[in-house]
């Protein structure tokens, strides 16, 4: 097995904002159902390290974020399918609202896709992402369904 090189503080940074970046992504194709390279295009030249209204947005790999973004929506049935079995009994995946559809979708893709990536800090990341939305409960949310996702796929 290949070893990633080692992470510097800019590149966890890079990734993170990435992150944020694709679940924005995810939710805006979701709500919109604006086309992917479009939405790549809109994310890559008004906001992945632009200034708009004051706001400063990260400086993100872009590479990372089109790949979480083209690769969650490629795979979408398998991740939502994945998604979907490790909610309580009773619940379906349309009764989750959309950026909580996104973050999973996000960090779901990560854990069958990016093997560069370990499982544990993709979860991680992603509950760091909950932050952003949601009040601790949900983050916990996501951490629980995440980590059990990551079990079956990574044994």
């Amino acid at each position: 097995m290949a070893r990633s090189a080692p992470r510097s503080p800019a590149r966890s940074r890079a990734r993170a904002a990435a992150r944020l970046a694709a679940v924005q992504a995810l939710y805006q194709h979701d709500m919109e159902g604006t086309a992917i390279p479009a939405l790549l295009h809109e994310f890559h030249n008004h906001r992945i390290g632009a200034t708009i209204e004051d706001v400063e947005y990260a400086e993100a790999d872009i590479q990372f974020f089109d790949d979480i973004v083209t690769g969650a929506h490629a795979r979408a049935a398998e991740i939502d399918a994945l998604i979907a079995a490790k909610l309580a009994k009773g619940w379906a995946l349309d009764r989750l609202d959309r950026p909580m559809k996104a973050i999973l979708r996000a960090g779901t893709y990560e854990l069958i896709a990016r093997a560069d990536v370990p499982a544990a800090a993709a979860i991680s990341e992603y509950v760091d992402v909950a932050h952003a939305f949601y009040e601790r409960r949900e983050s916990g949310f996501v951490n629980g369904l995440l980590d059990a996702i990551a079990k079956d796929v990574h044994g």
